[in-house]
């Protein structure tokens, strides 16, 4: 319970510290005062329910993706692929950066890529633009 050890948890990141002997009631309501600080957002930090890009829509609610206003049915994980790309247009991103929970190989973006020009090429979208050694990135949309 020393202060250099308070000062440096809450620097290392902590949002409290609490020292032993404590009470139970005391650990409860530092507790509850994290959950209000972290859970209570106004209005205007609310996602949007949509982003777009040129002719490229993401219905963030409904998990629907739509070219030119045509929707394009994508699995989970290429939502959330061309969500990442969506989000950072003109970044290119690696595979490595692309991969999330369940994708075990890095070659496994490349077929999920493959998917999803297919799809989007389908509805006559051309999207994802590959930069040779190092990954993909969103093109622009039109």
């Amino acid at each position: 319970d020393d202060e250099i050890d308070r000062v440096l948890g809450l620097e290392l990141g902590g949002d409290d510290y609490v020292t032993k002997p404590f009470s139970p009631r005391e650990l409860v309501a530092r507790i509850k005062a994290v959950f209000r600080r972290t859970t209570a957002t106004p209005d205007t930090d609310l996602p949007e329910e949509a982003i777009a890009h040129g002719e490229l829509k993401l219905d963030l609610i409904r998990f629907k993706a739509f070219w030119s206003g045509a929707e394009v049915e994508l699995t989970k994980t290429e939502f959330s692929i061309v969500k990442r790309l969506m989000g950072y247009p003109g970044k290119v991103f690696s595979r490595g950066e692309l991969m999330m929970d369940g994708i075990v190989s890095d070659r496994t973006i490349d077929s999920h890529v493959r998917h999803l020009r297919k799809k989007f090429g389908e509805v006559g979208g051309d999207m994802i633009e590959t930069v040779h050694g190092i990954g993909y990135k969103l093109g622009d949309c039109s």
